[in-house]
């Protein structure tokens, strides 16, 4: 398991404990995207790996370094700042890829917290909740480069591709939303940049 996180000490060591609980899972590997709080502190001392990166370069970099030294041949992502993460919700992504049924999972939030179901009712392809098989990835080009339109871009990269995918629901997940972690303003454009970042994938198509 991969996670690719950026200050989110309030959320990793719930995310971090119920992974390694977890029968689906080998290794959880935080990739630390240069945090200024307690988030490399706090994954390790819950028995991460973690990886912490001396410069922010964003979450398609993170998520590429994480691909890097993961040993599985089935990787699962996950982001930073979910809430009410739990096994199931785990192993419904994984048992899908593991068994040959699918190339990739892509997890949709299912009745949890109203804002972040509705956004990913609206825009499932921008989910950070995924499994997948590594070679799957390796006509996959600039990861490293991507940002937050690292997940848009998988999405298309395996329509692309003929690569089977499917969609999970996970129920009573949801994800900290920018504006309630950071403030309204800075967190405000700190979606703003995602969205750029989204739409630069969409238009460019650079992977």
């Amino acid at each position: 398991m991969i996670i690719p996180a950026f200050n989110e000490a309030a959320t990793i060591a719930e995310i971090v404990t119920t992974a390694l609980a977890s029968a689906m899972v080998d290794e959880v590997i935080v990739v630390d995207d240069a945090s200024t709080d307690l988030t490399a502190k706090i994954a390790a001392g819950n028995g991460a790996k973690v990886l912490t990166l001396s410069e922010n370069r964003g979450k398609g970099n993170a998520m590429a370094v994480g691909l890097a030294v993961a040993a599985n041949k089935v990787v699962l992502f996950l982001d930073a700042d979910l809430v009410g993460i739990n096994q199931k919700h785990i192993a419904d992504l994984v048992l899908p890829v593991l068994n040959g049924e699918v190339k990739m999972t892509v997890g949709k939030f299912h009745s949890g917290e109203f804002w972040t179901t509705l956004s990913q009712h609206i825009t499932p392809f921008l989910s950070g909740q995924r499994a997948l098989q590594k070679e799957a990835l390796s006509g996959f080009k600039n990861m490293e480069q991507l940002g937050f339109g690292v997940e848009t871009a998988l999405t298309l990269f395996f329509r692309k591709n003929n690569l089977p995918m499917k969609t999970v629901l996970l129920s009573n997940l949801y994800h900290v939303v920018k504006e309630r972690k950071f403030g309204f303003f800075r967190g405000f454009y700190l979606r703003l940049k995602m969205y750029w970042q989204i739409l630069s994938v969409l238009f460019i198509k650079n992977f």
